[in-house]
């Protein structure tokens, strides 16, 4: 199995470390051609508004929405939710988005860096609770018919907030777990990406 890391922008190298704890190959995915070969794909954090101009800027965008539309497995940590997602709330008129999952996402929803916290989450498909660092994050506010909710914050002020969700061969996570040290969740979407065939 190779699964790519997207690295125009974000936390790349913290997902290549997660990889390489539970086994997985990965290739850093910077141009069209890096895309061929993939099993899965990692979309990570970092600044969404930035990442989609390098995507574009590096005629990456087109091919990489593509290849998640045909069927290439994909999972989105933080500003990778708000590129997969169909709607995004308080973006800039020139970003962009992959159309990926049916669902309307609100950049910084938490609030700014010094509201970035940390929650245990009740995971669908995980036994036992799952840690979750939040950074900057944002927040599902409508979900598709199709789209199943993995995750949601269960206390706190933002409690009820959907944090994680899946639809098909796509799920993303508004926090990230590649830092958290806990596997769990990248080790969920290497079986998906089996699960699948690809």
């Amino acid at each position: 199995m190779l699964i790519g890391v997207l690295a125009v922008q974000g936390g790349v190298a913290e997902h290549e470390r997660t990889l390489d704890a539970i086994g997985v190959s990965h290739r850093q995915v910077r141009r069209v051609e890096h895309l061929q070969g993939l099993d899965g794909i990692i979309l990570p954090g970092g600044e969404s508004t930035t990442m989609s101009k390098l995507l574009e800027l590096g005629g990456l965008l087109e091919p990489l929405r593509s290849a998640i539309n045909g069927g290439l497995p994909a999972y989105g940590t933080c500003a990778g939710m708000i590129l997969l997602a169909k709607e995004v709330l308080d973006t800039r008129a020139d970003a962009h988005s992959l159309n990926a999952l049916d669902i309307t996402v609100r950049r910084n929803a938490f609030g700014r860096q010094v509201d970035s916290f940390e929650a245990a989450l009740d995971f669908a498909g995980i036994e036992g609770d799952v840690p979750a660092v939040f950074i900057r994050a944002p927040w599902v506010e409508r979900v598709g018919d199709e789209v199943e909710v993995l995750a949601t914050v269960p206390s706190g002020p933002a409690a009820g907030a959907i944090v994680a969700v899946r639809c098909g061969h796509v799920m993303a996570t508004s926090f990230h777990p590649e830092v958290s040290g806990d596997t769990r969740v990248h080790e969920f979407f290497i079986n998906e990406v089996a699960s699948q065939g690809n």
